[in-house]
């Protein structure tokens, strides 16, 4: 099998996996809006921000580390030297974090979680065992074993569901919620170091690579906090100024138009350790294909994404929560689902700067959209208020593109797919056309016209040139592996 569809099989295969990691903050949004009030939806909302910001500070930027250096490793022993230093350093900064968090429990909650501590103790348990999560599943990226990685995402969402709606039926509400959460994460911790101390052993690290690993990784915490400032600290302002209610209003919107990240979640999980490959042998000419490849193809779905996103936000809101969140939340949907999509065009221009070791420009770049999203959303949301979050999403988005492909293109310039964006977008319009006229209402009508439009938008595109024939033959045979 060549490199581009072994490329392409393992994109494949986490994008699956991804997907329904996606999708289950949509499965559970009726479980959860139906059964628990807006403002304890709020709450839920807060968790998920939370346990996200943590790993990224606390961790230092090393399972990202472990993903650039140990592709390259020729030995087990030098394997297992650069794992086990990085996970004993997360255990220590992570438990340190998450320890601070719980005794400072009460100011928390009363600040951002509507008052509940226990709530905030239990996520500061979740937040630490999360942190090693992540370090032991880094490492079956590291070393691409990705039909592992692809079964505990698996794992991890249907654990995720299955705890987690349980305790909601059960009438446990927000705390039974947060209860399963933390006994998935418990599960999955054994399960994973089962598998990896089972497959490099254990052994305790001299910590010979310590000062490499750090240099690169340290840089990628300012680059971490201020995407989690421009991706989600929102939430906290919102709730500051208007309540965990309006936090309710916002998050299934915000979620709705996110959804485009999952199309690029895949490609960024593989990128980085599949490119280190090829530039440590200095075959610049296949990192250039296989960036200007992962560009268009996501170009090619995402945008048609945007637009079909934002027009079916409020009859797929109604449908998926209720009438009250749907009125109030569905304008927030194109807007995170532009941002989305910007997003996903920063995260493969910046493999370019990742490459090139360059992670201090990609710091800079962040931290300045980081202060410009944070600064806007304390001037607009207390006056226009969750619509004005939106707003600042999309701009910090706008203006980190803008610098990331400046930057990137000094060092590696990718196609131009300007022609691919006109045509996109004009089959995305006229699909837009059957969307409006059709005003979809009840769930078999809308999964009906979303299945009508997605073929419609590639029929159009194919004919317009922006999908060629050798194209369509590759994909057919690559879906017959």
């Amino acid at each position: 099998m060549t490199n581009n569809k072994l490329l392409i099989q393992r994109v494949g295969l986490v994008g699956v996996t991804n997907l329904l990691l996606g999708l289950s903050t949509i499965i559970l949004l009726p479980i959860l809006t139906k059964n628990i009030s807006i403002a304890d939806y709020g709450i839920w909302a807060q968790i998920s921000v939370t346990i996200s910001i943590l790993p990224g500070i606390t961790m230092l930027g090393l399972p990202f580390t472990m993903t650039r250096f140990i592709p390259s490793a020729q030995t087990r022993e030098e394997i297992q030297e650069m794992f086990y230093s990085i996970l004993v350093i997360i255990s220590i900064s992570s438990g340190l974090a998450c320890s601070l968090i719980y005794l400072f429990s009460k100011s928390i909650a009363l600040t951002l979680f509507d008052g509940n501590i226990t709530i905030v103790e239990i996520v500061s348990l979740i937040a630490f065992i999360e942190c090693l999560n992540i370090t032991l599943n880094s490492y079956f990226r590291a070393t691409q074993q990705i039909k592992k990685y692809s079964v505990f995402t698996f794992m991890q969402t249907v654990l995720y569901l299955f705890f987690v709606i349980i305790f909601v039926l059960a009438g446990k509400g927000i705390l039974g919620a947060t209860i399963g959460l933390l006994i998935r994460s418990l599960i999955l911790f054994l399960i994973m170091a089962y598998f990896v101390f089972n497959d490099i052993g254990i052994k305790l690290p001299k910590f010979t690579n310590l000062k490499e690993l750090a240099s690169y990784g340290i840089p990628t915490i300012p680059i971490n906090f201020s995407r989690w400032i421009v991706e989600s600290s929102d939430r906290y302002v919102i709730a500051m100024f208007l309540g965990t209610t309006a936090v309710g209003y916002y998050t299934p919107g915000y979620s709705l138009g996110n959804i485009i990240y999952m199309l690029i979640a895949p490609i960024s999980f593989i990128l980085p350790s599949t490119l280190s490959k090829y530039y440590d042998e200095k075959n610049i000419t296949e990192i250039k294909k296989i960036l200007d490849n992962s560009l268009k193809y996501f170009l090619a779905i995402g945008i048609p994404s945007v637009f079909g996103l934002s027009l079916l936000s409020k009859p797929i809101l109604s449908i998926l929560s209720t009438q009250e969140i749907a009125s109030n939340g569905y304008l927030i949907t194109p807007f995170t689902a532009v941002s989305a999509l910007f997003f996903g065009i920063i995260s493969i221009f910046n493999q370019v700067l990742l490459l090139e070791k360059k992670t201090k420009i990609t710091g800079k770049v962040v931290s300045l959209c980081a202060a410009l999203n944070f600064g806007l959303n304390f001037l607009l949301i207390p006056y226009i208020g969750i619509i004005g979050a939106a707003i600042t999403t999309l701009l910090a988005y706008a203006v980190n593109l803008m610098f990331i492909i400046y930057y990137s293109s000094k060092y590696l310039k990718l196609k131009n797919n300007l022609p691919l964006m006109i045509k996109s977008i004009i089959s995305s319009l006229i699909m837009s056309l059957i969307i409006i006229d059709a005003n979809p209402n009840g769930l078999s009508h809308l999964i009906l016209l979303i299945a009508t439009c997605t073929v419609v938008y590639f029929l159009i595109l194919f004919l317009l040139g922006g999908v060629d024939k050798e194209e369509i033959v590759f994909f057919k045979e690559f879906v017959k592996h």
